[in-house]
């Protein structure tokens, strides 16, 4: 790597990281207490709750892997973006009026679906934090790999670089400068992703040169014929299930001012994020036509940032896909400490913490999960495998224990820890046998199946939930109090900014 291109691609970095410092330093002058920190005072509007969903949703699989995953399978790259905008209309559809019942966390969430089951609360807690550490570990490799490719950086420095670069100002600010970095993110990806599909298309002679490198299977519609109509459609159903069970989604759902601003903001991310979808597969493509040759297909994006276009745009390009790495990082970062502090704390104490230390802890409790995140990266790449098979055995039994919960009266708090357990066993199933695998390309559908008759057979055979919904929310919302109130007292109120 040419040393001179290395610099400029590095100060291009700092000075990304540097406006969204500054971004974080002017929130964290206007956070009062606890929920300002972890929920943005539960008053975005919908240019911030959209702007932050679309920026999460274009994450790292969603962009550099799709480009990678085009380079492969062709349109089949696009399954990314049409599975995410499902996902995201079913999730407004399905869930936006949960936003009238002033929850903080996904794990409170499914815990009132099961009249208020501390077990329910509690495993979903655990495994849910996990999971997003899991996930956090991910995006730091991600944006590592691709950082070191165009730098020339050391793998394990380029870890650390990434960490730091979105860990900072997410301590410094918490969620509201999560959002507001987000939205400025979103707006800089989406620039620079039509900027590198139309260039790249541009270079190749247009569509038609296009399909000069990829197969008639791969040029098929949505690549169905080079991916096969099963495992095709298994891909889009999963990452649809991703944005149905991630907290992160959630998250926006009980930040946002109203139900309305949750359904308005939902509606354009996914449309956007359908239009979106293109876009890498068009680069994915491309870069196939250019060099057939590559021997990791998730080279493709860097492949084209340094190649084919200027060094000025090139470090543009670079920024906009670390914006994809950073936007879902912070995200699961702040997500990952509000399930810690709200929920794990109560499991592991017995109690929630003091409300005039919300803040403090909040900042500890991130710089924690940076850290521990940061080793998981640093580890063997098999460590990150792992994790990632343990968060997809955890999402579709996780999926439908909610819809369960909250769609069927005679769901029982046993019925969804049998879906959860279904589920996940049925997903460790399919990925261990490599003939599944091949069958149904991931092993969404038959985990969703299992986990739907799991947790209705079990609902069936255990007594009803004695409690009703609302005593249910009754009981949650006193627990919640012992912060809200607290924090009110402390910081004199909660005024919009």
């Amino acid at each position: 790597m040419n040393q001179a291109n290395a610099a400029v691609y590095l100060s291009a970095l700092l000075a990304t990281v540097l406006l969204m410092l500054a971004v974080s330093w002017w929130v964290a002058r206007r956070t009062k207490d606890g929920e300002d920190f972890l929920l943005a005072g539960r008053r975005l509007g919908t240019p911030l709750v959209m702007g932050s969903t679309l920026a999460t949703l274009v994450g790292t699989g969603s962009s550099l892997g799709a480009v990678g995953f085009a380079y492969q399978n062709g349109w089949a790259g696009a399954l990314y973006g049409i599975g995410g905008a499902a996902g995201v209309l079913l999730l407004l559809w399905l869930f936006a009026d949960v936003r009238e019942k002033g929850f903080m966390t996904f794990p409170e969430e499914m815990s009132y679906y099961f009249g208020a089951s501390r077990a329910i609360k509690a495993v979903v807690a655990v495994l849910l934090f996990l999971a997003s550490v899991g996930w956090l570990g991910a995006h730091i490799m991600g944006g590592a790999m691709y950082l070191s490719f165009l730098t020339g950086m050391d793998q394990n420095l380029a870890k650390v670089v990434i960490a730091l670069g979105f860990g900072l100002y997410t301590v410094i600010g918490g969620y509201l400068a999560v959002v507001i970095t987000d939205a400025i993110q979103g707006t800089i990806l989406f620039l620079g992703f039509t900027v590198l599909a139309v260039l790249a298309l541009v270079s190749v002679g247009g569509f038609d040169g296009l399909g000069e490198g990829s197969s008639e299977e791969a040029l098929s519609v949505l690549g169905v014929q080079a991916l096969g109509p099963l495992p095709a459609l298994s891909l889009a159903v999963v990452v649809a299930v991703g944005v149905l069970a991630t907290p992160s989604y959630r998250q926006r759902i009980y930040a946002a001012a109203d139900v309305r601003t949750v359904r308005r903001s939902f509606v354009l991310a996914g449309v956007l994020f359908a239009a979106f979808s293109i876009l890498p597969a068009i680069a994915g493509m491309s870069a196939r036509t250019l060099e057939p040759a590559l021997e990791n297909p998730d080279m493709a994006f860097p492949y084209l940032v340094t190649t084919l276009f200027p060094l000025w745009l090139g470090a543009f390009l670079l920024v906009a896909g670390l914006s994809a790495t950073m936007s879902s990082g912070d995200s699961d970062a702040i997500v990952s400490v509000t399930i810690l502090l709200r929920d794990v704390s109560q499991v592991v104490t017995g109690k929630l913490p003091n409300p005039e230390n919300t803040v403090r802890y909040s900042r500890w409790g991130l710089a924690g999960v940076m850290g521990l995140a940061l080793v998981f990266s640093l580890l063997a790449t098999t460590l990150i495998g792992y994790i990632t098979l343990m968060i997809s055995t955890v999402l579709t039994g996780l999926l439908v224990a909610s819809l369960l919960g909250k769609f069927w009266p005679r769901a029982t708090w046993q019925g969804g820890m049998a879906a959860m357990l279904g589920g996940s066993a049925a997903a460790l199933v399919v990925n261990g046998v490599e003939a599944f695998t091949a069958f149904w390309g991931n092993a969404v559908i038959p985990s969703l199946a299992v986990a739907l008759v799991s947790g209705v057979v079990v609902s069936l055979v255990t007594p009803r939930t004695p409690i009703s919904k609302e005593e249910a929310l009754r009981r949650l919302t006193e627990e919640r109090s012992v912060i809200e109130v607290g924090d009110k007292l402390r910081g004199g109120g909660n005024d919009d900014a």
